[in-house]
């Protein structure tokens, strides 16, 4: 530690700290631009000037290493005067826009020149023009002349996105910021340079000139989009979402949140939104009352358990949905006598159902610090661009990453080791790994490994994970999703073990965790997700749900629903109108109050931000009255605090019902070369659930386009398609008719097609045997 003084104050900082670093220790602020703590130093602004006694002239304090003794001044006439000196070079160009400018009332250098600016400017020649640029539908690059080139957006795109998308062109007064040759910014993370921009030169496309930041309300609130949870800040004008932020939280999201937490938003006033409740009468949609359609719904579900046994009953939730919904839709199921209840629409394998409850098996901090991870079946960097950000930061470090997938996709960072295999070939792909650290242990393979010869792959990623000291095994989505994935966790829980690595999931959804710990997983005899749909119910109560788009085998879920005699959607949006007969509005994540359990166990708990539009009711209380009408006990919540107590109890209590480990043996399988095409599927990430699929900003950008059929450079030789071509895919008893694309890192007989959208919603699983025909 090195002590140093900075206006008469003493500190200490750790050796090797800048003399920003110790003022922002005492509190001390030094007014600075170019400066983030989170992003490289670039020292370009020059306006964190200070005086530094025996330096011969004022040295930058982001830049400026400290020495023992060192005494600096920040407001000295020496510092005051060099900070206006910069002031006035950066307000020559400045335009004069403040009064129409989108950053007015939160702009750093509107702050900074109320005190260090000059009331007029030396200077009577033409100012620059840089001209405007389009690089999507999320980022407004319009105003470039107010660029003070900084570069925080440069660094974050290289430093933390991980893909440098923006860059400065030209000299002097000719550099500009710039993409490369006319490109668009397409990472999944572009958003958070808005937000970094310290003028108004790069601005919120969606948000452009609609509110003024002082007529904005602003409250907290918790994203469900993905398993972390980000943190947010949600800014309100007359009762309608504006504006969505991140809000620090170094545990959780740090200062950052994806393009999907932050776009969102814009689908919360969709055309779509389901503003009143509806009955289907002789064909025909009818609004109602809740009264009617509440007591419709009660009278229904009671004439099919009279009729036909309460087995007929099947309710399915998604991970999106509050704590609260979870826990009292299972309540009402099982009040009726069902067990039918589920949230995992998505998965296959059940195998491990009340020996598990999946979560990350460390915090989101510990994991940022891991220094070797071997990843299994994710979309990572679409997935998860949060928990990505932190291996990247990792990665910088010398951590190891090793991923185990079926498609070698650009992660952005260095990735140490990669087993790219067909779904089908996961197993023994994890086997060989498996017996590769038992080798390198000298320690026996689980029984029945002993013909496993480890590729080099394989060797080598064993290799890396027993190297490092903080080591972790995670199955990603598509592993939880594969129809073996208990399999794959026994094998992955075995090796972490072997390895003395922390074993856990990254789970799909910010509230994944919490439908496990509010109860909503079938009991004994109880249908699954997969179940429900595969032998037809007589009525279903859908929570959030698009069972076309959010199942596992879309193809099953609607010939069930089509046969149905009573389907009750409880969503934001209208969908389903073709089978259901009952349509309740029920608001979404910021029309309510709730909780949602993160990826690492942390309950999150917010209120709404705005009042339901129209009639739109909380999910929690449409569940209570219901509860009530069909006369069941325990149904008398005032809260959703209340709720939230009964299911959690203590932090301790819920903490010790997270487990990974299960008491399944690992077993071996050969690897095979049938050469039949099989499916891999990705849930885009503007997809995944019912809000992000309907904002128009996030559906215009590269990850929002239609999915195409992506075949190995093999593949489409010997099926003589080029890209570009139509193909129609066949899987089951639909088919889509798709454009097909090529993907030369693919194993041959792999073919990626998208789940979660309209045009592959006829398709069957997720994984499986599938057919490609030209068009």
């Amino acid at each position: 530690m090195v002590e140093i003084e900075i206006d008469g104050k003493k500190v200490e900082v750790q050796e090797g700290s800048m003399v920003m670093d110790a003022a922002n220790k005492l509190g001390t602020y030094i007014p600075h631009f170019c400066y983030h703590k989170k992003l490289s130093i670039a020292a370009n602004c020059r306006m964190c000037l200070v005086d530094v006694e025996k330096a011969p002239k004022p040295l930058p304090a982001c830049a400026t290493p400290v020495s023992a003794g060192m005494i600096v001044r920040t407001a000295s006439d020496k510092a005051v005067k060099a900070q206006k000196g910069v002031m006035e070079f950066l307000l020559i160009n400045h335009p004069l826009d403040c009064p129409i400018c989108d950053q007015g009332g939160e702009c750093q250098l509107q702050d900074l020149a109320v005190g260090y600016g000059g009331s007029s400017s030396r200077y009577e020649e033409e100012k620059r023009v840089v001209t405007p640029k389009d690089v999507g539908p999320l980022i407004s690059m319009k105003e470039m002349n107010r660029c003070i080139h900084c570069t925080r957006c440069v660094r974050f795109g290289q430093e933390v996105a991980g893909v440098m998308e923006l860059g400065m062109l030209g000299r002097g007064e000719h550099s500009e910021i710039t993409t490369f040759v006319g490109n668009t910014v397409n990472s999944e993370l572009s958003g958070n340079m808005i937000d970094l921009c310290p003028v108004g030169a790069l601005t919120s496309k969606p948000f452009r000139y609609a509110a003024r930041t002082w007529e904005l309300s602003r409250r907290k609130s918790v994203s469900p989009h993905d398993s972390i949870g980000s943190n947010l800040l949600v800014q309100v004008k007359n009762g309608k979402v504006m504006r969505v932020l991140p809000l620090e939280n170094d545990q959780v999201n740090e200062c950052w949140i994806s393009d999907k937490d932050r776009f969102a938003y814009e689908a919360l006033d969709s055309a779509e939104r389901l503003t009143k409740p509806m009955l289907k009468q002789d064909g025909k949609w009818q609004e109602v009352d809740w009264q009617t359609a509440l007591e419709y719904v009660a009278h229904g579900l009671r004439n099919i358990r009279h009729e036909h046994g309460a087995d007929a009953i099947a309710a399915l939730g998604t991970p999106y949905s509050t704590l609260e919904e979870l826990s009292l839709l299972q309540k009402v199921v099982r009040g009726l006598g069902s067990e039918n209840i589920d949230f995992r629409l998505r998965q296959s394998d059940f195998a491990l159902d009340h020996q598990v409850t999946p979560w990350l098996g460390m915090s989101i901090v510990e994991f940022g610090q891991l220094n070797r991870a071997f990843i299994v079946g994710s979309f990572l960097r679409k997935d998860h661009p949060l928990l990505t950000a932190r291996l990247r930061q990792s990665v910088k470090s010398g951590a190891k990453i090793s991923l185990l997938h079926a498609t070698d996709d650009d992660m952005l960072m260095p990735i140490a080791n990669k087993i790219i295999a067909a779904p089908s070939n996961w197993l023994a792909a994890l086997g060989e790994v498996a017996v590769a650290v038992a080798q390198a242990r000298g320690v026996a393979a689980p029984a029945g490994f002993d013909n496993v010869k480890p590729s080099d792959a394989a060797a080598q990623t064993a290799a890396s994970l027993l190297s490092g000291t903080a080591r972790g095994v995670f199955l990603g989505n598509a592993a939880a999703q594969h129809p073996q994935a208990s399999q794959l966790h026994a094998l992955a829980q075995w090796i972490a073990q072997q390895t003395e690595s922390t074993f856990g999931y990254l789970t799909e959804a910010g509230n994944t965790v919490g439908g496990y710990l509010a109860n909503a997983i079938p009991g004994a005899n109880g249908a699954n997700a997969l179940q429900a749909f595969a032998q037809p119910r007589k009525a279903y109560l859908l929570l959030n749900a698009e069972p076309e788009l959010d199942s596992y085998d879309p193809q099953a879920a609607r010939a069930a629903l089509d046969q149905a005699e009573m389907v009750v959607v409880m969503s934001a949006y209208k969908h389903g109108a073709d089978y259901a007969d009952v349509l309740l509005p029920i608001a979404p994540f910021t029309e309510t109050s709730g909780t949602f359990v993160n990826c690492e166990g942390r309950a999150q708990s917010f209120n709404g931000t705005v009042k339901p539009l129209a009639d739109a009711r909380p999910g929690w209380k449409v569940l209570r009255v219901l509860g009530n009408l069909l006369g069941l006990q325990n149904f008398e919540y005032d809260t959703s605090e209340a709720i939230r107590g009964e299911v959690l109890g203590t932090d301790a209590a819920h903490a010790a019902r997270l487990n990974n480990n299960a008491a399944t043996a690992p077993q071996a399988v050969a690897q095979t070369a049938s050469g039949a095409l099989e499916r891999v599927t990705d849930v885009p990430i503007h997809f995944t659930d019912a809000i992000a699929r309907r904002s128009p900003p996030l559906q215009e950008t590269l990850d929002g386009q239609a999915p195409k059929a992506w075949l190995s450079a093999a593949l489409s030789q010997k099926l003589g398609i080029v890209a570009g071509d139509r193909v129609t895919v066949r899987q089951g008893q639909g088919s889509a008719s798709l454009t097909a694309a090529i993907d030369g890192r693919l194993p041959e007989n792999v073919v990626r097609v998208a789940a979660a959208h309209a045009s592959t919603a006829k398709l069957g699983g997720m994984f499986g045997a599938i057919v490609v025909e030209k068009a």
